[in-house]
């Protein structure tokens, strides 16, 4: 049995699903971190309020078989995210193999209809609906989902802004940084 989980050490959580995903790599004044370089990592990641929320009553396990199919489906939102559109067919191919791993089933309950998340196998259970939250944002509004405009961060962000404004993956830290870089600029000319 392992452990509990460590507290998540990531800089920005709270985002969609797929994109809090492409934000288990972040960059800080330590280095790179990658929080699915390891098994527990992955267990940090599945404990958090969000995968929860999204998973609901469905149980996600941290071993390597959940962790090499999330591993799959962020390098498939990488390729997508950083890529132009329209989207060529191998980088299409990236996330559908995924796709491919589940399915929605409609079904008849006792109070009306209802739908059920059926995969291959447990392991692929939070990459399917990884893949399929993406596929949720990119019909609500893809213009939104964006990288953090400091060219030294790796964080991404869906905007929810009212006038879909934002640049950074958080005004406390890479916003504040370019404010201070600014007036800083202007207030001691080279």
């Amino acid at each position: 049995m392992l452990p509990p989980p460590e507290p998540d050490p990531r800089p920005l959580t709270g985002e969609p699903l797929s994109i809090d995903l492409l934000n288990t790599r972040w960059i800080d004044g330590a280095g790179r971190h990658d929080l699915l370089e390891s098994v527990e990592g992955l267990g940090t990641w599945l404990a958090g309020p969000l995968v929860r929320q999204e998973l609901g009553d469905r149980q996600a396990v941290a071993d390597r078989q959940t962790l090499d199919a999330l591993l799959q489906v962020r390098g498939a939102l990488d390729a997508l995210i950083d890529a132009p559109t329209p989207w060529d067919e191998a980088t299409i191919g990236t996330l559908n193999a995924v796709l491919a791993h589940g399915r929605v089933r409609r079904l008849l309950l006792p109070d009306g209809a209802g739908t059920a998340v059926e995969v291959d196998a447990p392991s692929w259970l939070v990459a399917w609906t990884v893949a399929e939250n993406f596929l949720h944002l990119l019909g609500e509004r893809p213009e939104r989902i964006r990288s953090c405009a400091n060219p030294e961060c790796v964080l991404h962000f869906y905007d929810v802004s009212k006038n879909g404004t934002r640049r950074w993956c958080s005004m406390a830290g890479c916003g504040n940084r370019a404010k201070a870089n600014r007036h800083y600029a202007r207030h001691n000319p080279a």
